[in-house]
């Protein structure tokens, strides 16, 4: 067991994650959206360097885990830091792993450090795969939705950290969708790995925010506590548009697929494509089942893409729907809220309603909840939807606040 105070760490990081105010008079580059003066968590290396320095060291990262234009691991040797293995979350080390798909671990082979997965069987760091380790660095880029499996990731590495005692260093990034705050409440019964504890589909926070969360709603096992040190950004809005320079996941390729992702993802429980084995997935959806209705007049096929969709569902097939992708990104986001719209729209027009929703009970678990399923079933509008979601919302919101780290 490593000799860490986490009292000690604790009171640090308390010093160290102060908000600063985005209330500054920087601009703001007009091509991206970000702000010049956003400093990354991963960028202000003079906050964690030193607390890694004499330590064998783990990331979990992946392809988005980069300080500039250079990659985080590749950074941290050229330093002299002692990285002993990587952990690999969701889609591989290098992001090109598709969705559900078995990742095995390995080597990487720009660096030869062992690779570590943590999605499949093993979700969950053993105490053998972090043996002698005493720091462990946490740094992807999330999305803020609940259903995104990275912050399942991070909930099984502080357990593990919680039970080895080991420190967990977050380097903290902008979400994507942090604006806003949306949808139904997780009900433990549909616990999953898409969905691990009782918050809404969007939740507007940053995935170091929300491990601050994972510690003091006491999530982890028997209540534990993870030693943990989350590294600040400076000069983050999270009202301001972020555009990702990476791709955070293999289909998640640009800002409209982004920030469509949180109102379209549903259709993964469902008959009906959302665009996977296409050049535009969480952009489109359809299905063969609506050919001939006026609804549906945009076609796409399926079709297989190595890296990204291996076999898409209706590979092959002629699908009938409907063509987000040129819809403004500004536009998008200027909706703060999910779009429960075009889930009902297929719905209603869909020839077999009987067999809309997949048997597996998929759409529960990204739901977090069956009461949606039932409403749609039942005829419900998208408000009268909504507003069965406010209560749960209020008292999120309320629960929220404590473990902000940047202004509203």
């Amino acid at each position: 067991m490593k000799k860490i105070s986490l009292l000690a760490i604790l009171a640090f990081a308390v010093l160290t994650v102060q908000c600063q105010s985005p209330q500054l008079n920087s601009e703001i580059n007009p091509q991206t959206g970000q702000r010049f003066d956003l400093r990354l968590g991963t960028e202000r290396t003079e906050v964690f360097l030193p607390m890694l320095e004499g330590k064998a060291v783990g990331l979990v990262g992946n392809q988005t885990s980069r300080i500039g234009e250079t990659h985080l691991v590749d950074s941290l040797l050229s330093l002299g830091i002692n990285l002993k293995r990587i952990f690999s979350p969701e889609h591989g080390f290098r992001g090109d792993v598709e969705a559900g798909a078995h990742i095995l671990d390995g080597k990487d082979y720009l660096t030869g450090l062992p690779i570590i997965s943590l999605y499949g069987r093993n979700k969950k760091p053993t105490a053998e795969q972090v043996a002698g380790l005493d720091v462990i660095l946490f740094d992807l880029q999330d999305v803020g939705t609940r259903f995104y499996t990275y912050i399942s990731t991070l909930h099984y590495v502080m357990e593990t950290c919680a039970e080895e005692n080991i420190l967990l260093i977050v380097l903290d990034r902008p979400n994507p969708n942090g604006h806003f705050i949306d949808g139904p409440i997780l009900e433990p019964r549909q616990r999953s790995f898409v969905g691990m504890h009782p918050i809404p589909i969007v939740h507007g926070m940053t995935i170091g925010e929300y491990a601050q969360m994972i510690n003091g709603e006491g999530w982890l096992p028997n209540g534990m506590q993870s030693p943990l040190f989350v590294v600040t950004m400076e000069n983050y809005c999270r009202h301001k548009p972020y555009f990702l320079p990476i791709p955070p996941s293999p289909n998640l390729p640009t800002p409209q697929s982004i920030a469509l992702y949180p109102s379209l993802c549903f259709f993964e429980g469902t008959n009906v494509s959302l665009g996977r084995g296409t050049d535009t997935p969480f952009e489109i959806f359809g299905a063969p089942a609506f050919r001939g209705n006026p609804e549906f007049t945009f076609t796409f096929t399926p079709r297989r893409i190595p890296g990204k969709s291996e076999n898409p569902p209706f590979n092959g097939q002629l699908c009938y729907g409907v063509d987000l992708s040129q819809i403004p990104f500004d536009s998008i986001r200027a909706e703060r809220r999910i779009n429960l719209s075009h889930l009902i729209k297929a719905f209603q027009n869909h020839p077999d309603q009987s067999n809309f929703f997949l048997r597996n009970s998929f759409f529960d678990r990204l739901a977090g909840t069956s009461t949606l399923r039932q409403q749609i079933l039942a005829g419900m509008s998208e408000e009268e939807i909504r507003e069965t979601w406010q209560p749960g919302l209020k008292q999120f919101i309320e629960m929220r606040r404590q473990y902000l780290l940047y202004d509203e």
